[in-house]
């Protein structure tokens, strides 16, 4: 149980915080170093989310990212994944309860004890949020809507 609540709260953090880019010289030695050694030769972009450190990159052709935090400790790999490759569990549930949504983008993300949870990214229009899942397809969370600006 403590785990979990671990697990979410950094989940709470991440999703929650204003990612910022930074360029590799602001990003801590310990958590280059970190990074490099457990995916050496990664070509990466660096994100500053809260106290923690984000590694955008590709690991064999799979858009990723590897959050660490400031002494360069791994906390989890996020890895995007087909739609299709979601649990039915968690593609049945969102289509229950977000009718008006639509499954943007799925994510599978593990932790640093080997712990995997699902994400599933919803959106109707500008509108997104995500849709957090455990193992098992259980829901566990949905993040606050955001509005993508981006987008016309």
């Amino acid at each position: 149980m403590k785990t979990t609540l671990i697990i979410l709260g950094s989940l709470l953090i991440v999703h929650n915080a204003n990612a910022q880019k930074v360029t590799e010289k602001d990003v801590p030695v310990k958590v280059k170093d970190a990074f490099s050694k457990k995916y050496p030769g990664a070509k990466v972009q660096w994100e500053k989310e809260g106290a923690d450190y984000e590694a955008e990159f590709d690991l064999n052709k799979i858009e990723s990212s590897a959050v660490y935090d400031a002494n360069g400790m791994f906390k989890e790999l996020e890895q995007e994944i087909k739609i299709a490759e979601l649990p039915k569990t968690v593609t049945d549930y969102c289509t229950k309860n977000y009718k008006e949504h639509k499954i943007a983008e799925a994510s599978k993300i593990t932790d640093a004890a080997g712990k995997i949870m699902y994400e599933a990214e919803m959106s109707k229009g500008k509108e997104h949020f995500d849709a957090v899942f455990d193992d098992k397809g259980n829901f566990i969370k949905k993040s606050s809507p955001e509005q993508d600006h981006d987008k016309d």
